[in-house]
């Protein structure tokens, strides 16, 4: 027993050591690329100063670009990703919808709502940043989805969520659009307009310290209920018949997609498709078990989001795109995919 326990643990930290190798060079490569073109020695040297104080000869300009700027975008970029990816993941096992994304709770639109909320009319009175109020909206949005679902008739059917979610989603993007024409002035629409889309310019460290932690904590929970999301694959009975405490469950890892996405929505505002489409694409190649499907799509999910905020900063010279249009762009035509195909198989 001691021997097969060793060798699990061995394998486990194999595991972890190449991910940890992986993640570092998409972080150090997304450093790299920008409209000012660094290499991976000027990263390197970078954070050898800023960490172990190497003392290394850099310009000022290029060392702040990478340190302020790219670095902490490039981790909240990762982080992000994971987080949408994991909630994807358990949203569509306990709710058994394969269309199923974090935005399915309303919990994006309410988040826009309440930063602009912040933004416009002010409420706060200044001690609310833009961020503190998308992360209340989120939370208000969030609990609006709750009581009309356990208001409705069939209570606690994915049926009900589902429609609540949409109900909820549409009265919040109203009154986000609501007050953006009656309040907002022409800067003010067009700032937050690209927020709503998806932004990651004015992403710093103290941004990096709330998305880590948020998101490691969420993969430590769903991976400990990784039986249970397996055993719902099957249904809430075959679950329970097989001991797990359902109510209980669902209630604590909904709660956790939840709030995961509420902090990372009001860091960069919404960003579609990443817990729909990476699910999806780890799901056809791994297979649908949770021990393997949640760390892969977390893993996917950060590469992807990675990736595509180095396409939004690069794609136009001079330009910097919402990263919500990159993943929209690759997250459309994989959603149709799906619809087709879920059309097929019946």
């Amino acid at each position: 027993m001691s021997h097969a326990v060793a060798r699990l643990v061995l394998r486990l930290l194999g595991h972890a050591l190449w991910v940890g190798v992986l993640l570092a060079l998409a972080v150090t490569l997304a450093a790299s690329i920008g409209e000012t073109r660094l290499g991976l020695s000027v990263v390197l040297d970078v954070l050898g100063n800023k960490l172990w104080g190497a003392g290394h000869l850099l310009d000022p300009i290029d060392e702040g670009i990478i340190w302020n700027y790219r670095l902490p975008r490039a981790l909240v970029a990762g982080a992000c990703g994971a987080g949408l990816a994991m909630s994807g993941v358990v949203l569509q096992a306990l709710l058994r919808n394969p269309l199923a994304d974090p935005y399915l709770l309303g919990i994006s639109a309410g988040a826009s709502t309440g930063a602009v909320l912040v933004a416009i009319i002010g409420v706060g009175a200044g001690t609310l940043s833009m961020s503190g109020g998308a992360f209340i909206g989120a939370l208000a949005a969030f609990a609006l989805v709750v009581l009309l679902a356990r208001g409705a008739r069939g209570a606690g059917s994915t049926g009900q969520i589902i429609l609540a979610g949409i109900a909820g989603s549409q009265l919040f993007n109203a009154l986000t659009s609501f007050l953006i024409t009656a309040s907002a002035s022409a800067e003010q629409a067009r700032g937050l307009m690209f927020w709503l889309l998806g932004n990651l310019s004015g992403v710093r460290w103290p941004a990096v310290g709330l998305a880590l932690p948020v998101v490691l904590l969420g993969l430590v929970l769903c991976l400990w209920h990784r039986r249970a999301l397996d055993a719902f694959t099957f249904g809430a009975d075959a679950a329970a018949a097989l001991g797990v405490p359902v109510r209980q469950v669902q209630i604590v890892l909904v709660a956790c997609a939840a709030l995961m996405t509420a902090v990372l929505v009001s860091i960069v505002g919404s960003i579609g498709f990443v817990g729909l489409v990476i699910p999806h694409a780890v799901r056809l190649l791994a297979g649908p078990r949770h021990t393997r499907l949640l760390p892969l799509s977390a893993l996917c999910g950060a590469l992807f989001l990675m990736a595509a905020d180095v396409l939004s900063r690069t794609l136009i010279k001079g330009q910097v795109l919402p990263i919500g249009v990159i993943t929209a762009l690759v997250g459309a035509p994989v959603f149709a995919l799906i619809l087709i195909r879920g059309q097929r198989s019946r």
